[in-house]
């Protein structure tokens, strides 16, 4: 099944040039890290992508629904549903702990947290490799990565479909970055999960160890870098 597909898009975002994206699909199941994109252009992809806007031309389509089908409010809240989104765009409570700000995928009750919903808290850090030292720590006092991975969790509390990753490593401390990229494969392994990381980050690419794309700007064409293998990670 392909959880997200890019084909013969053109979006005018009042960039250099307009973000073009030929053909691009992501596989239930598939890893792939897609470099060429900078910062604007990744919101603007990932707006694409979760239908927040249209493209000028070319269709978008999750889980193989186009993205333009969606006419309601409603309807495009709920398909939402289908998409966690990590992005240094999305907020985290500074003065909240990293536990509650995991709590508050499920409820705005975090202090304290209820004891069913302290339980998904603790998987999911466990599954995204945050340091059980740091769930009881304030956001704004652990490191970049930790903040990641907090926002990591969060986008798999409800089960979406379509995992998409924005720039993860940006203010990443370098030295971070490997153990970065294997807590995103352990966290997605065994998920029924469409992942895309949007980076040029080269280290962050190899450890996702999938698909390796680059996006040319100017044609919207991608080509295949390095030598990622296509994985299957569910069921490993």
């Amino acid at each position: 099944m392909i959880g997200l597909a890019f084909d013969g898009v053109i979006k005018d975002y009042r960039g250099l040039r307009p973000l073009r994206v030929a053909n691009l699909s992501v596989e239930t199941g598939e890893r792939v890290t897609l470099a060429g994109l900078d910062v604007a252009a990744a919101e603007t992809f990932v707006n694409l992508a979760t239908g927040a806007g249209l493209p000028d031309q070319g269709e978008v389509r999750v889980m193989g629904e186009p993205t333009s089908a969606i006419t309601e409010g409603d309807a495009w809240l709920a398909s939402l549903d289908r998409f966690g989104i990590v992005s240094h765009r999305a907020v985290l409570l500074d003065g909240a702990t990293i536990a509650q700000n995991i709590a508050m995928s499920y409820s705005l009750s975090i202090d304290p947290i209820p004891g069913g919903i302290r339980a998904k808290v603790d998987a999911l850090a466990r599954d995204t490799g945050i340091a059980e030292g740091d769930l009881e720590r304030h956001t704004a006092a652990v490191s970049a990565a930790t903040r990641v991975r907090a926002h990591l969790a969060r986008a798999l509390a409800l089960d979406p479909s379509v995992l998409v990753l924005e720039h993860p490593t940006l203010r990443v401390d370098r030295a971070d970055v490997p153990a970065l990229a294997a807590s995103i494969v352990q966290a997605t392994r065994g998920r029924a999960l469409a992942v895309l990381a949007i980076s040029d980050d080269d280290e962050l690419a190899k450890g996702m160890n999938g698909r390796r794309l680059k996006l040319n700007a100017a044609t919207g064409e991608t080509k295949k870098m390095g030598t990622g293998l296509f994985i299957r990670f569910f069921g490993e």
